[in-house]
């Protein structure tokens, strides 16, 4: 059974224009690539030639995954969100209770996550403790580095 996945329409757009890039562009060069190996001479003896069908092979295996991610994709409507609680595209104002320190952070699904950007999964450690949680709730949530607890500050579609 296919695995439904939720994207922004940024994060959709952005997988629709990779996946053409592949097809376009990155058949082309590996088409050239072939064509170049094969004109070297004997193909039963050329690793140039193995090796650019070896590409080609995982390159079709590339968009074949791409079309099967984008034929499971959904996007998310950013305006039916309910921020009185956090969930998936909330964006997040949350306050470490130990060093005070506050974050900012959009919780996403598990491919556009990053983290760079403050954008991070729902499937995170802290995207799960923060996910059902209302303004004022606390968090105790469990990371590889031990437990900590955040509290929730604010939560909006846009943060102005």
């Amino acid at each position: 059974m296919a695995k439904i996945s939720y994207y922004t329409e940024e994060g959709l757009n952005r997988l629709k224009a990779e996946l053409v890039e592949l097809k376009t562009k990155g058949r082309t060069a590996i088409a050239h690539q072939i064509a170049e190996a094969r004109d070297k001479g004997d193909l039963s003896e050329n690793a140039e030639y193995d090796a650019a069908k070896d590409a080609q092979g995982l390159h079709e295996l590339k968009i074949s995954k791409l079309e099967e991610v984008l034929s499971n994709a959904r996007v998310l409507d950013e305006s039916t969100i309910d921020t009185s609680l956090v969930s998936i595209l909330s964006k997040v104002k949350i306050k470490n209770t130990k060093s005070g320190a506050e974050m900012l952070y959009t919780l996403v699904s598990e491919e556009e996550a990053d983290l760079k950007a403050g954008r991070i999964s729902v499937g995170s450690p802290i995207g799960k403790g923060l996910l059902g949680k209302r303004v004022g709730d606390t968090a105790e949530i469990k990371v590889p580095a031990g437990v900590l607890e955040f509290k929730v500050m604010e939560i909006a579609r846009q943060f102005e």
